[in-house]
């Protein structure tokens, strides 16, 4: 995107007018928080690991159905949730694990864990796939010690197993490298350690792919939709029992019963199960018992957490689907619902929101990321693409480091850049009206549009052809007028069989022989006017015959037409060059993005995808007729991935802005930023990054 000089003075006064504007919003919190509400409150906190949101809003709209005012639910990581909550700065949340976070509580601390919302449900494992599981009896992590099983998952060729596992700094890091070593597995098996959601993502890709893979999971969480424990894969026991120092009273619980796809029950999974419970402030749930009679009611299925958790991922998950999951659920429980809310006795509660300040780590920019190429991509444990190279240049600029992590999800973003945890987000974010209400943005750093997508025609064998030809005919009229031209043929030639049988030596009498010479008949004379060989004798039989050729004629030029129409069509299908020739057509977008809200507009109704990369196969496949999505990954992935089977065509439209997302708190950093933004523009580097992503503008 080369900027010429009259831009540049626009991006200058943009700055000034979003400076400028910062008084505005700041004011309006200020005042939404001195509302003169008296209803009863709750401060509600919730975990850091956004698998775990749903159940806190479904809590939150419980409490809401008591009478309370809810505050939050604010993200608190579980050391800091704790000592919160025994010193009343909170009052509870929905998150505890247990026996994990036994930990955490100190003895006499003024801390009450109640209810259980999923019993025995939080599981951990390891896991591999049931394809290789079963072509070399693998069902035991000691099995790994063969040099032979542990090639099998040798992705980087250092001649181990390639474990994924848990961040650097998680508790179950500690409990794998433990295992490795009590197991003598250290030479066998490599602990992969990064970022947890992108190393599962590739996981998940290597097993769609056919290839062997081995890692660790929990539940409830969107993997075990993804890869379902023993129809997908299956759990590996542990050689036996050993835990840590610090968790070895737990260790006659690693052995659990009714486990689908382990190879025996009970299965030595090598990690103790844990409850998922609320845990609130005891004086608080004294003062509040309707409150304490609510969370020992409490059940959500783990099938429908991990379903949501599989929504959750697969559609981005913006902040208001994630309440919108926790509605639904309330709404098709409805009546366990209110019997909850009913045996509570509600009592009225209420609170104010959370002030947030911004503030990240000192000389760091913390980078909450979503996977996007070309945008951000994440290889080799490595991060880069467009935003990436950006960000990291302007952070050289302002004299700060970067350190970039990865999420799953929008409503993650958010969230951490809300509480301070990142500072920026990026991963192609376009620029929203709906966005910029939970979050601000730098200047746009990409000014493009939507692109459509197609499948490259020279890559169309006769096969494909052949399947586009019949998926013509399918869905044409062409099936019923089979149907009207065999009857038609089948009456003519019954009338003309009963006209001729007696004196006409061409139709036999016997019906067997005369029907079949009848019916050769009337499909030579309907579609050629009679070959001579077989000819009507007798006077019906002759005005039979005239009767028949015109009405044959009709017949069967409908017959061809309907032909002709279905392989015009099926050819015009793959005649797309712009967004004029998308209807009628099947177009595939992905939810939540700028193409969803556009294809209605232009009276397309799109077929739906949670992730853009999953509407490739169904182009390729012939599922649809076109892609349409933000052009910049289109386009890379037209000239990468896609590379001599798709292509986009025409020029883009439906202007996109994207942006670095920031706290609308931290406005000194978004003004370095975008100071910094407008130099890299001046001094020609922009141009020169924008360039080698996406090629010269046009």
């Amino acid at each position: 995107m080369k900027v010429q000089p009259s831009l540049r003075r626009a991006l200058v006064a943009v700055l000034a007018l979003v400076l400028g504007a910062l008084v505005l919003p700041l004011g309006a919190s200020t005042a939404a928080q001195d509302g003169s509400d008296d209803a009863p409150r709750v401060r509600m906190a919730r975990a850091t690991w956004d698998t775990g949101w749903f159940q806190a809003e479904v809590y939150r709209l419980l409490l809401e159905r008591l009478g309370y005012r809810v505050d939050g639910p604010t993200t608190m990581d579980n050391a800091e949730f704790y000592a919160a909550v025994a010193v009343g700065e909170v009052d509870l949340w929905a998150n505890g694990w247990f026996p994990a976070h036994d930990v955490f509580i100190p003895d006499g601390a003024p801390i009450s864990v109640v209810g259980t919302t999923a019993d025995d449900g939080a599981l951990q494992g390891y896991f591999v796939d049931a394809a290789t599981a079963g072509a070399h009896g693998i069902s035991n992590l000691g099995d790994f010690s063969d040099p032979a099983v542990a090639e099998l998952f040798d992705v980087d060729g250092d001649g181990r197993a390639d474990l994924v596992g848990c961040n650097v700094g998680w508790s179950c890091a500690a409990t794998i490298d433990h295992h490795l070593e009590v197991y003598g597995l250290t030479g066998a098996v490599e602990h992969v350690q990064g970022d947890y959601s992108p190393l599962i993502t590739e996981t998940i890709e290597r097993y769609r792919d056919g290839r062997p893979v081995l890692y660790f999971t929990w539940t409830p969480n969107w993997t075990v939709g993804e890869l379902v424990p023993g129809s997908d894969v299956v759990w590996l026991e542990t050689p036996f029992p050993s835990l840590p120092p610090d968790q070895a009273s737990a260790i006659d619980q690693t052995t659990i019963s009714g486990i689908p796809g382990c190879a025996n029950n009970p299965c030595q999974t090598g990690w103790p199960p844990n409850d998922i419970r609320a845990v609130a402030n005891a004086d608080f749930l004294e003062a509040n018992p309707a409150i304490r009679r609510l969370l020992e009611q409490v059940v959500i299925p783990l099938v429908d957490i991990s379903n949501q958790n599989v929504r959750m991922v697969t559609t981005g998950g913006d902040p208001a689907d994630i309440r919108r999951h926790a509605e639904e659920w309330v709404a098709a429980n409805q009546s366990m619902v209110n019997r909850w809310v009913s045996a509570a006795d509600p009592d009225a509660v209420g609170l104010a929101a959370p002030s947030v300040d911004g503030t990240g780590p000192g000389g760091t920019l913390m980078v909450a990321a979503r996977a996007l190429p070309p945008f951000v991509i994440y290889e080799n444990r490595t991060y880069s693409g467009f935003e990436v190279e950006l960000v990291r240049l302007v952070a050289a600029k302002l004299g700060m480091g970067v350190e970039i992590y990865a999420v799953d999800t929008t409503a993650k973003q958010i969230d951490d850049i809300d509480r301070g945890v990142a500072r920026l987000g990026l991963g192609g974010v376009a620029i929203t009206e709906s966005r910029e209400e939970v979050v601000d943005f730098s200047l746009p750093v990409l000014d493009s549009g939507l692109a459509i997508l197609v499948l490259n025609e020279s890559s169309r064998g006769i096969g494909d052809r052949i399947v586009s030809f019949f998926d013509a005919i399918a869905s044409s009229d062409l099936p019923w007028l089979l149907v009207v031209f065999g009857v038609a043929v089948l009456v003519a030639a019954h009338l003309v069989w009963l006209s001729e049988r007696r004196h006409n030596p061409d139709f036999a009498a016997p019906y067997r022989r005369g029907i079949w010479d009848s019916f050769y008949w009337s499909v030579v004379t309907m579609s050629t006017v009679g070959y001579g060989d077989k000819v009507a004798r007798g006077t019906r039989g002759r005005v039979l015959a005239l009767v028949w050729i015109g009405l044959g004629t009709l017949v069967f030029a409908s017959f061809t037409a309907a032909i002709a129409s279905s392989l015009a069509v099926s050819e015009l299908r793959s005649e797309i060059s712009g967004p004029a020739d998308l209807k009628g057509k099947r177009v595939a977008t992905a939810t939540h993005s700028a193409a969803e809200a556009y294809l209605p507009s232009i009276g397309v109704g799109p077929v739906l995808v949670g992730n853009i990369d999953d509407a490739y196969p169904l182009l390729l496949e012939g599922e649809v007729d076109a892609v349409v999505f933000d052009a910049p990954v289109l386009q890379f992935h037209a000239a990468r991935a896609g590379d001599g089977e798709v292509t986009t065509v025409g020029s883009d439209f439906q202007r996109v802005q994207y942006g670095i997302m920031l706290s609308p708190h931290d406005a000194e950093l978004r003004e370095r930023i975008n100071l910094a933004l407008l130099d890299l523009v001046e001094n020609g580097i922009y141009e020169r990054l924008h360039d080698t992503w996406f090629g010269p503008q046009r």
